[in-house]
């Protein structure tokens, strides 16, 4: 049998679970943020799974980056209207 590759969701569970130390750290407001930040790479599992090249938590940030991005753009537009 071959070896069985982790899951998208797997691989971003595997990144919160070992930033949690981290995570503790912060204060409460900032933890919701931290959440809301691996909630959004969860939005892109299978933009992750195509991200051979890359390490797994380089392309979990770069997802996460998309979804500020979005949310930027949205916010100038509402801005310029």
């Amino acid at each position: 049998m071959g070896r069985t590759l982790a899951t998208s969701n797997q691989i971003i569970q595997e990144e919160q679970t070992a930033f949690a130390n981290f995570r503790r750290t912060l204060r409460r407001a900032d933890q919701r943020h931290f959440d809301a930040l691996f909630a959004a790479a969860r939005l892109h599992t299978a933009a992750i799974s195509q991200a051979n090249h890359a390490l797994p938590f380089e392309a979990i940030l770069l997802a996460m980056l998309v979804e500020q991005q979005k949310q930027i753009d949205h916010l100038l537009t509402l801005l310029n209207e």
